[in-house]
């Protein structure tokens, strides 16, 4: 039999494997492909439609900047599914990973659609929508992330101050990009908001808890943040590519939301009763850091795993 219709009535779960059989194949490793007139499109019901005088190359690059940041973030912060101090927060970690993956898809998906040249070349017959393409076959120097966001995972103070800078720093930017002149970007950031101030919330409560807690857990507390401080800085240096979509009125300067996210940061230091760091900015190669595709080894340490299934199985349906 070749299709789910065709079975009878008793035998639909006579086996755990029978909708193995069923013609409707997915992609092995993420979203289904989307033939044309089928599928879940991520981007449906949206007007994809590069504004005018929008150059396209500069949209899809910047929106895989903000893809990226989504994707690594993601991954790092999925790794401590089962391995959080509880169960409570091995869920509310799994539901942030979640968001960012989600915000990672959109993103990707909108790269691909202003700019199909960004996604990679694939083997003949590979079923992979673009925002797969480009999460699972892109190398590491292709990936435009901050290097805050691929940091090796530490102890959980560590996770919690990297949660807290970057959701303040993303927060205050997406607050802005809700008024990108990109209908896509607009309406990813108006959904992102939400989230990134429950994860904004989230971190800030855990950074006051283990500041103000044990002597034990201020020291780490202490130390995350001495450590995660020198990338600080990084995430309000302004990309040649970020400035241009800045200036055509779809993307953000993120010079431009230095100071709110710093003000929201001194908020929580207050209250934490933790003093600024003073540690000095991790300085780049020659010049060159994560949104130039200059990253620490940490990277391509990670994406050998995360990428590993999807390259050795390009055809992998399931």
């Amino acid at each position: 039999m070749n299709s789910r219709t065709e079975r009878p009535a008793e035998d639909e779960h006579d086996s755990a494997y029978s909708g193995l059989l069923v013609n409707d194949a997915h992609w092995a490793f993420g979203a289904a492909p989307v033939p044309e007139g089928h599928g879940e499109d991520p981007l449906a019901g949206l007007d994809t439609t590069v504004p005018a005088g929008v150059d396209a190359p500069t949209l899809a690059t910047y929106a895989l900047m903000l893809g990226d940041d989504a994707l690594v973030m993601s991954h790092r912060i999925a790794e401590w599914t089962s391995n959080a101090p509880d169960l409570e927060d091995d869920i509310a970690l799994s539901n942030i990973a979640l968001d960012l993956l989600g915000q990672a898809r959109l993103l990707l998906a909108r790269a691909a659609r202003a700019d199909a040249s960004v996604v990679p070349v694939l083997p003949e017959g590979s079923p992979a929508p673009p925002e797969d393409a480009l999460a699972y076959f892109r190398e590491a120097h292709e990936l435009r992330n901050v290097r805050l966001a691929e940091v090796v995972n530490g102890d959980f103070a560590e996770a919690t101050v990297r949660i807290l800078l970057f959701s303040v720093w993303r927060l205050a930017t997406w607050e802005r990009l809700r008024s990108s002149a990109d209908h896509v970007l607009a309406a990813v950031a108006a959904k992102g908001v939400k989230e990134l101030a429950y994860h904004r919330d989230y971190a800030a409560r855990w950074f006051v808890t283990l500041a103000q807690g044990t002597p034990e857990s201020r020291r780490r507390l202490l130390a995350a943040l001495d450590a995660l401080w020198p990338l600080w800085p990084e995430l309000f240096d302004t990309h040649p590519v970020e400035a241009a979509a800045a200036e055509s009125g779809v993307g953000v300067d993120p010079a431009a939301v230095r100071d709110a996210a710093e003000a929201v940061l001194d908020q929580v230091l207050d209250a934490a009763d933790v003093p600024r760091p003073s540690a000095p900015r991790r300085a780049g190669v020659l010049g060159r850091t994560g949104r130039d595709g200059m990253h620490g080894e940490a990277l391509g340490r990670m994406l050998a795993e995360m990428q590993s299934v999807a390259r050795a199985h390009p055809r992998g349906v399931w």
